[in-house]
């Protein structure tokens, strides 16, 4: 689905930013697979989102025949469905060194 025509902002509790990356990980339950959006975040706002959206995935339960991929940092892109989002795995190193 396109992104809407309307701004998206970052998700974190008082921030006023616009989003420019969306965290989100593969997830199939053998039969649908898609993008699980976890958050919504502003460069700023990255590296925390980036850690506590690890630690949710690390947390999750999954029932037989589900996957859930580890959480990737993805540049978001009016027009551009997820399957056509960038992910950016060199950053992804870097905070994930951090």
């Amino acid at each position: 689905m396109p992104m809407p025509p309307y701004p998206l902002y970052c998700y974190t509790r008082g921030c006023k930013n616009l989003a420019g990356y969306k965290i989100a990980a593969s997830w199939s339950d053998g039969l649908v697979s898609e993008l699980k959006t976890y958050v919504l975040c502003c460069e700023e706002c990255l590296p925390s989102c980036f850690r506590h959206s690890r630690a949710k995935q690390a947390a999750c339960r999954l029932t037989t025949g589900e996957t859930l991929d580890e959480p990737g940092i993805y540049r978001l892109e009016r027009g551009r469905r997820d399957q056509a989002l960038e992910r950016l795995t060199g950053l992804e190193r870097e905070l994930g060194e951090v």
